[in-house]
């Protein structure tokens, strides 16, 4: 979200506060979120459990209410942006690793298979690490430590890219070298110069 997949953070807080949610914001953003989503986004939880602990606080909103709002985020991948990615994979080892929970994914894998043609993000990586499978999420230097062992890489000869600076400081406090990412657009314009 934010490098492959375009997302706005805004739009499930309209969602939620559209149910009657109204001090969702002040749990959910871009910079920093409460327990209940790290715990969903590291598998913890199911996504059952996830929309049982907000009908906790929306009694009247239905599990497709609340799983529509919180996939409200996903806008879609941009044109070419897959086939950028298989271009790149074909040139340098990729690894995709992604904050990201079974609910999203879910929603996100229809698009891929609607749009795309293609069943899943893995397709397009030397291997994907999701948060919710591997128990790990970004900036936890114990996520990115996880990719690292198991693909044996060299922090100095592996770039991170991401948007968030709080991701960003805790790759290259491991020694990572890093690009953050202004908008979901520039990619190309980071990577090209590397696969020339």
């Amino acid at each position: 979200g934010g490098v492959i997949l375009e997302i706005a953070y805004a739009l499930p807080v309209a969602a939620f506060t559209n149910l009657g949610y109204t001090d969702f914001d002040s749990l959910y953003g871009k910079a920093q979120q409460a327990s209940l989503f790290d715990q969903l986004e590291k598998g913890l939880i199911s996504g059952e459990a996830f929309v049982q602990s907000v009908k906790d606080v929306l009694p009247n909103a239905s599990d497709q209410q609340i799983t529509d709002a919180w996939n409200a985020i996903i806008i879609g991948f941009p044109p070419q942006r897959l086939d950028y990615l298989k271009t790149v994979n074909a040139q340098l080892p990729t690894f995709l690793l992604s904050n990201t929970n079974e609910i999203h994914e879910r929603c996100f894998n229809a698009l891929l298979l609607e749009k795309h043609n293609a069943k899943d993000m893995h397709g397009f990586f030397t291997k994907a690490y999701l948060s919710h499978e591997i128990n790990l999420r970004k900036p936890d230097a114990e996520a990115f430590r996880h990719v690292l062992q198991d693909q044996d890489l060299v922090p100095e000869r592996t770039l991170f890219i991401d948007d968030l600076p709080q991701h960003i400081a805790s790759a290259r406090s491991l020694g990572i070298q890093t690009i953050q990412l202004e908008s979901v657009h520039d990619l190309e314009d980071v990577l090209s110069p590397l696969l020339a």
